[in-house]
C-alpha cells in the first residue's frame, strides 16, 4: 500500500503538469493568433505600401484603395473620448465604494456595477441608439451618431472594469497606511487621497489599461452609435468607422486583396495593444525600482 504522503506528493506533481499543461496552451493561443494575423497581413501591408495603408485617408475595396488613417483616427479619438469619461467617474466610484460607502448601500450598488459587466455589448448598442442618440441630437446636434455618442457609451462600458479592479487594489492596501496618516493628525479624506490611493497606482493603472483595451476592442456598440463614414473625422458631432468596425462590417464578404487588407487592419489594432501593454509594463517596472 502506498504512503499516505506519497500520494499526497502525486497528486501535487500531477496538478503541477495540469498547470503547466494549461500555461502552455495558453502560450501556444497567443502564438497562433500571432502567426495568423502576420502571416496574412503582413503580405497585404507589403502588396498596398505600408503609408499608403497607415496614411491613405480613402477606402474604397472597389478600386483597390485602401487607406485606413480615417479608422485609426476614429479608433483613438472613441477611446479617448471614453478614458476622458470613463476613468475619473471608474476611480471615484472605486474610492467611494472602498472607503466611503456605508455597507447598506455598498450592497446595492456592487451588484449594480457587477450587473453592468455582464450586459451584452449589443444591448448597450441599443440603449445608445434609443437613449444617447437622441440626447446628441436633440440637445447638442449633428444627427446623433458620432465621435461623442460613441464615447460617452464606452465610457459607461469600460466603467465596471475600472471600478472592480482599481476598488480591489485600494483593499488591498495595507491599514498601516492608512491609520498612520490618522495618527499624523491628516483627516479621513485626506488619508485616503494623499496615501491610500497612491500607494494602490499601480493596480489603478492596471484598471485604466483594461478600459482602454476594452473600449479600443469594443465592435458591436460602437457600430450601432457611431454612424460608420469612412472619412477623416473633423468633429465630435460627425461619424466615424473604427478599425474594428470596419473589419466587421466587411469580413463576410470582402475577398482576395481586401480581405487580406481586413486582417492587416487587425494586425494594426493588435500592435495598439501591443504598445500600450508594453508602456503598461515599463511604468510598472519604474514604479518597482
Amino acid at each position: 500500500m502506498p504512503h499516505k504522503s506519497d500520494r499526497i506528493r502525486f497528486k501535487e506533481k500531477l496538478m503541477e503538469k495540469v498547470f503547466l499543461v494549461c500555461a502552455l496552451v495558453s502560450i501556444l493561443s497567443v502564438l497562433l493568433i500571432c502567426i495568423f494575423l502576420f502571416a496574412n497581413g503582413v503580405p497585404a501591408i507589403k502588396e498596398i505600401g505600408v503609408l499608403s495603408f497607415l496614411t491613405g485617408t480613402k477606402w474604397r475595396p472597389g478600386n483597390d484603395i485602401y487607406g485606413i488613417f480615417p479608422m485609426i483616427l476614429g479608433s483613438i479619438y472613441v477611446t479617448a473620448g471614453a478614458i476622458i469619461i470613463g476613468v475619473p467617474i471608474g476611480l471615484l466610484t472605486a474610492i467611494y465604494l472602498a472607503c466611503f460607502c456605508p455597507k447598506k448601500l455598498y450592497k446595492v450598488i456592487k451588484p449594480g456595477v457587477e450587473l453592468l459587466a455582464g450586459i451584452p455589448s449589443v444591448v448597450y448598442g441599443f440603449f445608445g441608439l434609443c437613449v444617447i442618440v437622441p440626447i446628441v441630437r436633440d440637445y447638442i446636434g449633428g444627427d446623433g451618431m458620432s465621435i461623442l455618442t460613441a464615447s460617452i457609451l464606452l465610457g459607461i462600458m469600460i466603467l465596471p472594469t475600472i471600478i472592480n479592479v482599481a476598488e480591489t487594489s485600494i483593499r488591498a492596501v495595507p491599514d498601516k497606511y492608512y491609520h498612520g496618516a490618522l495618527a499624523l493628525g491628516a483627516t479621513h479624506e485626506r488619508s485616503v487621497f494623499k496615501t491610500v490611493v497612491p500607494a494602490a497606482k499601480s493596480g489603478i493603472v492596471a484598471g485604466v489599461v483594461l478600459g482602454i483595451g476594452r473600449a479600443i476592442g469594443e465592435t458591436m456598440a460602437v457600430i450601432m452609435v457611431a454612424g460608420n463614414q469612412t472619412r477623416m473625422p473633423k468633429t465630435l458631432l460627425k461619424g466615424i468607422r473604427t478599425m474594428t468596425a470596419n473589419i466587421v462590417m466587411e469580413m463576410g464578404y470582402a475577398t482576395d486583396l481586401h480581405r487580406e487588407a481586413l486582417i492587416a487592419t487587425g494586425v494594426v489594432l493588435f500592435v495598439f495593444i501591443l504598445i500600450i501593454n508594453i508602456l503598461f509594463s515599463i511604468l510598472k517596472r519604474k514604479e518597482n525600482i
